[in-house]
This record gives C-alpha cells, structure tokens and sequence, in this order.
C-alpha cells in the first residue's frame, strides 16, 4: 500500500473502539453530522469542518473514516454469529474502513479480501488491520461486473445510491452466501423479493439524519432470480 496513503490516514484519523462494536477499534473521525451527499443525508443535514476538510482533501467523502450504520450492524452481527465465516473465505464488498472485514478475520475467516476503489480505503484497512492484529488482503477496483471467488460475501452499507443499487445486486445474486446491512432510510434502494431478514440492530449512527439508525441484516434468499 502507498505509504503517502497510510501517511493521509494516520494524520486525520485517530484510533477509537467503534461504538457498536467496541471489541474493534478503527482509525476514525466522529464529525456531528453527515455532509450533503452522504448517505442518509438529507437537505437539512450538515456537516463538521473535520469531514468537509477531509472530503476536499480526499478528494471523495471520506467512507473509510467513518463507522456507517450499516458496518456496524453486519461487523456486529458476524462476530455474534461467527459461524457464518469460520473456516471459509470472505469478501467485504465495499468496505470503507475495514471494521466488517476486520470482523470476519476475528470470527475465524480462513481468508478476507476487502475490496474498495478508494485507495485510501484500502490504507485505512491495513492500519486497522494491523491495530486489531489480524490479516486482510486488499483489492482495489471495481468488482460488479465480475463474480465473486469467496465463499461468503458481505456488504455493510451499499442501497443508498440507485445506481449502486442496480450494479450490486446482479453481483451479490451471483455469489455464495450473503449478508449485508441496511440502515433505515428514505433513499434506501433495496429490491423486494432478493434479500430475507436475519436480524436487526440499532446502531449509534454520527453521520445520519437520526442519533442511532434501526438497521436490518439481510441474507440473499434462495428463493431469488438472478
């Protein structure tokens, strides 16, 4: 990994335990409120300096800083029931900081892969990685035209943007098993008829509209068309 990445992360970030799941701590920022554009973000939503700063210099809002509802729930919900993932090879979809694939090394993954487009994502992963004394591989890129190798898929946050939605989907339905996490929202995206309810959390949430968000972890059913 570029060391001026790491250089980036280490410099606007501390080491916090995450709120839903304090076993794990992650480099992070706690800003008061989403910026525009974030997820559950809404027109009255703003934004802390920090993450506005931190967005300009990034260059893209900084998803890899911040403990989404999402994460929370699915890192939460794999280290509750780590037989999803003992033993078998994972990958964490999106994964922004790293705290749902730091989750699944924990629970007994025999291999985590955390992929994200933002390389310094993929810093921040490795630092957290490191902090939590596990083992994740990176992959940088965009995967949706693809099909997933691993075993178990997990995804923490990703039916907040339409067009997203409509990528992730067919790729998800192309995988194994699969569990994502999905915050209550007004701009939720997530298909009717693909995803059947396993659990579901109320997360601390900084960066919503709301202090905590109800958040629902999801399996693909096998009942789904691809």
């Amino acid at each position: 990994m570029d060391d001026d990445a790491e250089d980036f992360v280490r410099a606007h970030t501390r080491l916090a335990p995450v709120p839903y799941v304090p076993e794990i701590r992650l480099r992070l920022i706690t800003p008061g409120a989403a910026p525009s554009g974030a997820p559950g973000a809404g027109p009255a939503a703003g934004g802390d300096d920090h993450v506005y700063e931190l967005w300009e210099r990034a260059g893209r809002l900084p998803f890899w800083a911040c403990p989404w509802a999402g994460g929370q729930a699915l890192a939460r919900h794999v280290l509750d029931h780590p037989e999803m993932v003992r033993g078998r090879t994972v990958l964490d979809l999106a994964t922004g900081s790293g705290l749902v694939a730091v989750a699944a090394a924990l629970a007994g993954a025999a291999l985590v892969v955390a992929n994200d487009v933002d390389p310094y994502a993929l810093a921040a992963v490795g630092l957290n990685a490191g902090a939590n004394g596990v083992v994740v591989r990176v992959a940088e890129g965009d995967l949706l035209d693809g099909t997933p190798s691993q075993q178990v898929v997990l995804a923490g946050d990703v039916y907040y943007e339409e067009p997203l939605a409509r990528r992730v989907t067919p790729f998800l339905s192309r995988a194994g098993d699969v569990l994502i996490g999905v915050p209550d929202r007004a701009c939720s995206y997530l298909p009717e008829g693909v995803f059947e309810q396993v659990g579901v959390h109320h997360v601390p949430a900084f960066l919503e509209d709301t202090p905590s968000k109800r958040t629902t972890i999801y399996r693909l059913s096998t009942r789904s068309v691809t």
